[in-house]
């Protein structure tokens, strides 16, 4: 499957997914579980993108609101003043595609303006008018299973079957977006490890992530750094380099097309090692 992309500014890109792509993380928020808000100002962000893209990055991802657990809650408005901008600086200094990690509508269309390419929201287009606006818009859409909200995912997640309950939801969400006019081939969707779920709840998921795969649509796979690493290894945050790495891999080779990691360099290096084994006889 090939994504094509036209955007506002009349650009054409594709994203081949008959290979496995990375997305690369550019949280742009002072509280950032991942990165403390290491990036929180133009120069840096624009020196990490070029950064990741020469280490092997094929989309950026840029958040403006912290979805780590108990994350504060921030107005339209600070998200609108964080992504545009940033938005529009980097499709101008790079011919990258830019996904935009938002939920909230007037966001999506500010960043779609300047240049975003790929809608990854987190609440799988549930907020008010973001389905309409992200049908208007025409891009692709990244749908994401989260139980409960940033702040309240964590507390007690539960469910009889994970994996069941999480398909019937992306399936739900995916229907709505056809019958909303966005086409099969602009709906990516993921299973959205660590959000409202257990450490048991992910394994779960990445074991038979396989599942999902089998769709139709292609699957986003997020666990870079997260608390199912740290978990495994009781290792804090930045010390999960290889657990993020090998957990990228192994959702490649359970069907995932698209990996968002903050680790670029090496998981490219990781993914051309299993490239080149696929490669031969």
């Amino acid at each position: 499957m090939k994504i094509n992309f036209k955007n506002y500014q009349k650009c054409d890109r594709l994203l081949d997914l008959t290979k496995p792509n990375i997305m690369g993380i550019l949280n742009f928020t002072p509280d950032s579980f991942s990165d403390s808000g290491r990036f929180f100002s133009l120069d840096k962000a624009l020196f990490q993108v070029e950064k990741m893209l020469n280490d092997g990055a094929d989309i950026i991802d840029i958040g403006g609101e912290s979805t780590r657990p108990n994350a504060e809650i921030i107005s339209e408005q600070q998200e609108l003043e964080r992504v545009v901008p940033l938005v529009e600086a980097v499709r101008s200094r790079f011919d990258c595609l830019i996904s935009v990690d938002t939920s909230k509508a007037e966001v999506m269309k500010e960043s779609a303006k300047v240049g975003m390419d790929i809608i990854n929201d987190i609440r799988a287009l549930t907020l008010p008018n973001a389905l309409d606006t992200a049908a208007e818009l025409g891009l692709p859409v990244c749908l994401m299973h989260m139980q409960g909200t940033p702040q309240t995912m964590q507390q007690n997640p539960d469910y009889d079957d994970v994996v069941d309950e999480v398909a019937t939801f992306l399936n739900k969400r995916a229907f709505a977006c056809l019958i909303s006019g966005i086409p099969q081939e602009h709906i990516i969707l993921d299973v959205g490890f660590g959000f409202g779920k257990t450490v048991e709840h992910n394994y779960q998921l990445l074991k038979h992530l396989n599942i999902f795969a089998e769709s139709g649509y292609p699957i986003l796979a997020g666990l870079s750094r997260k608390s199912m690493i740290g978990a495994v290894l009781d290792k804090p945050v930045e010390d999960r380099l290889i657990g993020s790495v090998a957990g990228a891999l192994l959702c490649v080779q359970n069907g995932a097309k698209i990996v968002r990691v903050h680790d670029v360099k090496e998981t490219a290096e990781a993914l051309k090692v299993w490239n080149a084994m696929n490669e031969v006889s």
